[in-house]
């Protein structure tokens, strides 16, 4: 194993968890206005941003991922790799759930595994790795993974450790309270689904009690709704401030605006996988008989069709920075080797005549409303600007709950798709968008498009299993580079993180853009 991981290892056992303590519990409520609706509070049916950051209020992991896409104790107090695929975990003593049960180390193989093998795999990018785990003791427990895997601490602080009582419980007992039993800094009160999520703190909570002695998560994925409730003074602070909201919130005496970068990676996903697409058309509207999205130089034509220094600038209204591949300079992964295409409609037009369509075609642009910083206004510049190359665009928007499930498994020939990259690194997104889906493997999951590249595979398999970093480096700015020279996804933005705000509290935003109740602070 390299140096920097045992390095990283043992400084991480000494770790202090990074979560809110007071001197002081006070009778305060908080309420926030989450920009995005989940879809359940099962915490381990969906790993969607939303899903996470709603159910890290009730349930704690065995590893606190923090704002900086660190990890530090949580659940497990410090581990160690016994060999290169099995870790070792210590457990927090004395721990409880919200109903007064003792928190044990079966709890954690319940969870760990009930993630694992859910039907719906939305944790497989996070548990692919996982071979077994096993109580060695009450309060240890030892994980074993199939291959030699780097980004192990990473991913199990996704997953959310529930009671083992619930390890067989469906969806439904989770929204209606009877699971939704953690050991997190709040507990359940009461859940509208679409609506709102209220919450109880937890007073006994091992870091400390939060200062909110009430939390309720408000779901308003409509801006407008959304800022007027901030505006009204009926939320403490709001999720994706819109941008045309910006200057009444900065010339209001009691709000502010709290702004800080993301990790989030906003792309067009295109069906590269099948050979004829079911809503892509020829320009007159008859059927064809092949898939054009399947040509590089259609790809290409159509990145740059798209003005995305405009679109930032103007759509979003500076709310984001032009993305060219996964992650930004300075974060591993990044490719020298990515070439970087600029807008040129004229040269687009001639691309796309070269590869055999001077008519160009049609097709529609699917999307979610309310879901990324002005996703709906973002893919109609982009159906417009696809148009005047050739491209009749229709623009289809729907409600995230209704959009996220179908994008994800394909249904959709050109879609908006957006990606966390919360490890710092280019495994993450890979796994996910452009490994070729395979349920067994647990690649692919949110690979939309069908894209099946052996070398982005190859490269992933490698950097998936290799501890020295040296010799990571590489694989990891593969993957950036075979994802992004081919165009399997047409990379946009990278969003910015902007939130609306009474005065009387703050924050700082997260890398990862969740909104935790815990970690806004009474201003004064």
């Amino acid at each position: 194993m390299s140096t920097n991981i045992l390095k990283r290892a043992a400084l991480l056992l000494f770790a202090s968890i990074v979560m809110p303590t007071v001197t002081l519990a006070q009778e305060t409520p908080l309420v926030i206005g989450m920009s995005t609706t989940p879809t359940t509070l099962d915490p381990h049916e969906d790993s969607s941003a939303v899903q996470s950051a709603t159910s890290r209020h009730i349930w704690d992991s065995l590893i606190n991922l923090t704002a900086t896409s660190g990890s530090a104790p949580e659940l497990a107090t410090e581990w160690t790799t016994i060999d290169p695929t099995h870790w070792e975990f210590k457990l927090r003593q004395g721990v409880k759930f919200h109903d007064g049960s003792d928190f044990d180390a079966d709890d954690v193989v319940a969870s760990l595994f009930r993630a694992r093998d859910k039907p719906s795999q939305g944790f497989a990018s996070y548990t692919r790795n996982i071979a077994n785990v096993t109580a060695k003791d009450p309060h240890t427990v030892v994980i074993e993974t199939k291959v030699p895997d780097p980004l192990l601490l990473n991913s199990i602080s996704r997953i959310r450790i529930i009671s083992a009582d619930c390890k067989d419980a469906p969806v439904q007992e989770f929204d209606s309270g009877k699971c939704a039993v953690g050991t997190g800094a709040y507990s359940f009160v009461s859940y509208s689904p679409g609506s709102n999520l209220t919450l109880k703190r937890n007073d006994s909570y091992f870091p400390g009690a939060s200062h909110w002695s009430d939390v309720t998560l408000r779901f308003l994925p409509d801006d407008g709704a959304r800022l007027a409730s901030l505006l009204s003074n009926e939320i403490d602070i709001i999720e994706a401030l819109p941008a045309d909201g910006m200057s009444r919130v900065q010339s209001s005496s009691s709000l502010q605006v709290i702004s800080g970068q993301s990790s989030r990676l906003v792309y067009i996903g295109l069906d590269v996988g099948r050979d004829v697409s079911p809503f892509v058309k020829a320009a007159d509207g008859s059927d064809l008989d092949k898939n054009p999205l399947k040509d590089l130089k259609v790809r290409r034509a159509m990145l740059m069709s798209i003005n995305r220094p405009a679109i930032v600038d103007r759509v979003m209204q500076k709310n984001g920075t032009v993305a060219d591949q996964f992650v930004a300079k300075g974060y591993a992964g990044h490719s020298d080797q990515v070439e970087n295409v600029g807008y040129d409609p004229k040269a687009a037009k001639e691309l796309l005549a070269e590869a055999g369509y001077p008519e160009g075609f049609s097709l529609t642009l699917h999307g979610p409303s309310g879901r990324y910083v002005k996703d709906a206004e973002v893919l109609q510049a982009v159906g417009q600007m696809f148009t005047r190359i050739g491209i009749k665009s229709r623009v289809e928007v729907m409600p995230w709950s209704m959009y996220s499930e179908e994008y994800s498994k394909g249904t959709y020939s050109t879609y908006l798709g957006s990606w966390g990259v919360n490890t710092g690194e280019t495994t993450n997104p890979a796994v996910a968008l452009v490994a070729t889906r395979d349920e067994a493997k647990g690649t692919g999951r949110y690979n939309g498009g069908g894209v099946s590249d052996p070398k982005i595979d190859e490269a992933l398999a490698k950097a998936s299993s290799t501890l020295d970093e040296a010799q990571r480096v590489p694989l990891l700015q593969e993957l950036s580079t075979q994802t992004f020279n081919n165009l399997w996804l047409l990379p946009m933005h990278y969003e910015n993180v902007v939130l609306g705000a009474k005065k009387t509290v703050t924050y700082t935003p997260r890398g990862d853009k969740y909104t935790l109740a815990y970690e806004v602070k009474p201003a004064n």
